[in-house]
């Protein structure tokens, strides 16, 4: 009986001890499940051919303008063209009164004709004076003075010619023609206005713009930096023929290509930049002179560029930066360099190397030193 009651006491001390973690679980809070591995998408960048271009402001002008003025003083009689119209070189544009000039032109040839006698007669009077100082039959004075008065009215037939080439030219000049083809504006004078009293007075203003001219200014910083680059072999020059596009004010872009024509070599003091000029056909007559524009120039090529999405890089107080996910799946933060955008991608400078995994989706549950499940990331076509 004894030896029963031993062993029911065992038996039941280990049923105890079995429950005896059971009972004080129940007793407490049951335990958190284990957390999952979050799952991200990542990309390896490689090197990828990037065009390094930049978008700077622009103001087209044409590529010849000329101011007409009047050139002489007189009334206008008649305007022969239509404001807004092309008109081409030589085409005449405005009648000044004549008349006043046509007498000046004719006085001037009664002047030479005058002055051309006289030359004669002084010529044919040191000739025959040439025969006599010979024989003594005249004095030597006499003589000089033949000489003198034949140089005088030849000088005076040189000044009447002159004149008379004058008063031809400002007789031509009443007829004020086109100096360059273009596109010729608004009329500045109207028919019966006295014009070229107090000066050359504006008549019109033509511009010729087939082609157009575009002007815009570059950071001297930025073009340097480049040019470092460029010499150090990371990146590869390129022609400037045909690396010009165009944006217009309404944001799109210029069909016509452009061609970079010259980079001034004097930086301006106060904006610290330095000049360009581009040229662009204008077969349509679209572009107008003094329309502000965005220039994109294509300046380089990078055969080693790295580009990532937008949303991988993350900025704050410190600068852009990724998560870079390593061998073992584990997440680490990296400082990088993205100053450059290419639609909706950044260009790497610094901080990346080629066949690192970076997250694109799923970086607000990644924390650095963290581990994660990583599937290839997807981009949305």
């Amino acid at each position: 009986m004894a030896h029963f009651f031993s062993i029911h006491r065992v038996s039941l001390a280990i049923t105890l001890g079995a429950l005896l973690p059971i009972l004080t679980a129940c007793d407490g809070k049951p335990p958190a499940p284990a957390m999952p591995v979050p799952e991200v998408s990542v990309m390896t960048t490689a090197p990828t051919r990037f065009l390094i271009t930049s978008e700077l402001p622009g103001r087209l002008e044409a590529q010849r303008t000329a101011e007409i003025r009047a050139r002489v003083a007189g009334i206008v009689l008649k305007r022969n063209f239509t404001e807004g119209s092309y008109v081409q070189a030589g085409e005449l544009l405005y009648q000044i009164d004549p008349e006043p000039f046509a007498a000046n032109v004719a006085a001037a040839q009664a002047t030479l004709k005058r002055n051309i006698a006289n030359a004669f007669a002084t010529k044919q009077k040191s000739l025959r004076y040439q025969a006599l100082i010979s024989s003594n039959a005249i004095s030597k004075q006499d003589y000089d003075d033949a000489i003198a008065a034949e140089k005088q009215t030849e000088a005076d037939v040189l000044a009447a010619k002159t004149s008379l080439h004058k008063a031809e030219l400002e007789l031509g000049y009443t007829k004020v023609t086109a100096p360059i083809s273009g596109k010729i504006g608004r009329a500045l004078v109207t028919e019966g206005a006295l014009v070229g009293q107090d000066g050359a007075t504006p008549l019109a203003l033509i511009q010729s713009i087939t082609p157009m001219y575009v002007l815009f200014n570059q950071s001297a910083r930025d073009a340097l930096r480049l040019k470092q680059t460029i010499e150090s072999g990371k990146l590869k020059n390129i022609n400037a023929r045909g690396a010009v596009r165009l944006i217009l004010e309404d944001g799109q872009e210029y069909p016509q290509t452009g061609t970079l024509l010259f980079t001034d070599i004097t930086v301006d003091p106060s904006t610290a930049s330095v000049a360009l000029r581009a040229e662009f056909p204008n077969p349509d007559k679209t572009l107008l002179p003094g329309t502000f524009v965005r220039v994109r120039l294509s300046e380089a090529i990078n055969n080693q560029a790295l580009l990532v999405p937008q949303q991988a890089v993350m900025r704050d107080s410190q600068g852009a930066n990724v998560l870079v996910v390593d061998k073992d799946n584990k997440v680490a933060l990296r400082a990088v360099k993205a100053d450059t955008a290419q639609g909706n991608q950044w260009v790497i400078q610094e901080g990346l190397v080629a066949g690192e995994r970076i997250i694109v989706e799923g970086r607000q549950k990644a924390r650095p030193g963290a581990t994660v499940k990583t599937s290839p990331y997807q981009a949305s076509r």
